[in-house]
């Protein structure tokens, strides 16, 4: 009984929204002691800040490199190439369509000082986005898995996005610290040729150096795993669907997604104190210039280049129409968990970074805009 209620929280993601409702909360009621609890420092640089965006989100982005990882195995969502086409191809739709609203908008009505926001709504938040979709859609319809894809596609694009694009500007990179994240990496193929079943080897040796070297590098830490995870042992072929549970998987590589995903998906409960905390007044111009890219950019890119993918001969999944197609454009407007990650490291102005992550909060109401479209277009649930 106990297991069953804690598997109906992570579902429906009450740990992240449960965050950001006592952020916002304890924000505007006591904006100082908010900012205290956040940014006070614990231990040299260490505070919940820190421990949140620089250690925690490490394990979130792993989770997420390990579902592409098994995604791309024989049997899985993105096993033939030609198979996953077509959702990749939206997937870049989803963030080329959003750069190019939020870059247009910002010529008409913004400034010069806010063209650094164009990453934010690159993202889709899989948990929300996840859970609209199956109110829309129900549990197995085929549009589910195309969403999940384009999520964690373009997830991994804001990953590339943050290393890339959004240094420190007062901590120039310095790439020569990379090597100890190529050693990292070394290590982990090395434990692999060695036979090493157990994944704490790969995470505390190979993730510890690639962390350390990001750090020092001055390129976000969080994305230490990511270059790790891919190098766990796992089966040849794949068996089962995004995201979905196999009681029999045992490899390493499903191990640590099984026994981690539990620990992420409560832990976003931190995630969305430490970083959701905005003044009800922090509205501005890059607020709807973020919303407005989400709502617009995402459902336009995805949809065309979709259809793009259609004309050159790969079609969407079985079972899912041009209807349906329209929907998870919308869906996948959610921006929310790596769009507030990404407003952080955007702007150096913390009042910015608040309107920002505003906009971020307010992609969360295209829910339920998807949940209203989906029953006037009277889409067929498939459970």
């Amino acid at each position: 009984m106990v297991r069953e209620r804690l598997n109906l929280l992570r579902e429906f993601s009450i740990p992240l929204v449960a965050g950001v409702v006592v952020a916002l909360f304890w924000a505007n009621m006591d904006p100082a002691g908010y900012h205290h609890f956040n940014h006070a420092r614990l231990m040299g640089p260490v505070s919940i800040h820190f421990l949140t965006n620089d250690v925690f989100m490490v394990f979130f982005f792993a989770i997420a490199a390990a579902e592409i990882t098994r995604s791309c195995l024989p049997g899985g969502d993105l096993y033939p190439l030609g198979k996953a086409v077509n959702p990749l191809l939206a997937t870049f739709g989803g963030v080329v369509g959003p750069v190019a609203v939020y870059l247009a908008l910002n010529s008409l009505v913004g400034s010069q000082a806010l063209v650094n926001g164009w990453g934010i709504p690159v993202a889709t938040d899989i948990a929300i986005a996840w859970l609209v979709a199956r109110i829309v859609f129900g549990r197995n319809h085929p549009a589910i898995a195309f969403l999940l894809l384009l999520a964690i596609a373009d997830d991994a694009a804001g990953l590339f996005i943050i290393a890339f694009f959004y240094p420190d500007p007062y901590l120039p990179v310095e790439p020569a610290w990379l090597l100890l994240t190529g050693a990292g990496m070394a290590i982990a193929w090395l434990l692999r040729c060695w036979g090493m079943k157990s994944y704490w080897f790969y995470l505390i040796l190979g993730g510890g150096l690639s962390w350390t070297g990001l750090y020092h590098a001055h390129l976000h830490p969080a994305l230490a795993l990511v270059f790790i995870v891919p190098f766990l042992p796992h089966p040849v072929k794949e068996s089962r669907r995004l995201f979905e549970e196999d009681p029999k998987a045992l490899s390493p590589l499903a191990l640590f997604e099984h026994e981690w995903k539990v620990i992420v998906d409560f832990g976003l409960f931190l995630f969305g104190l430490a970083n959701a905390g905005v003044e009800l007044s922090s509205f501005g111009t890059v607020t709807w210039l973020v919303a407005g890219s989400l709502l617009f950019g995402k459902g336009i890119g995805i949809s065309s280049f979709a259809l793009l993918g259609e004309r050159l001969g790969f079609p969407l999944p079985d079972g899912m129409n041009r209807k349906d197609l329209l929907l998870v454009g919308i869906i996948a407007g959610i921006g929310f968990t790596v769009s507030l990650f990404i407003a952080d490291v955007a702007f150096i102005d913390p009042l910015l970074q608040e309107e920002a992550k505003m906009g971020a909060l307010l992609s969360v109401g295209i829910g339920v805009l998807a949940i209203i479209s989906g029953r006037m277009l009277g889409v067929k649930k498939v459970h």
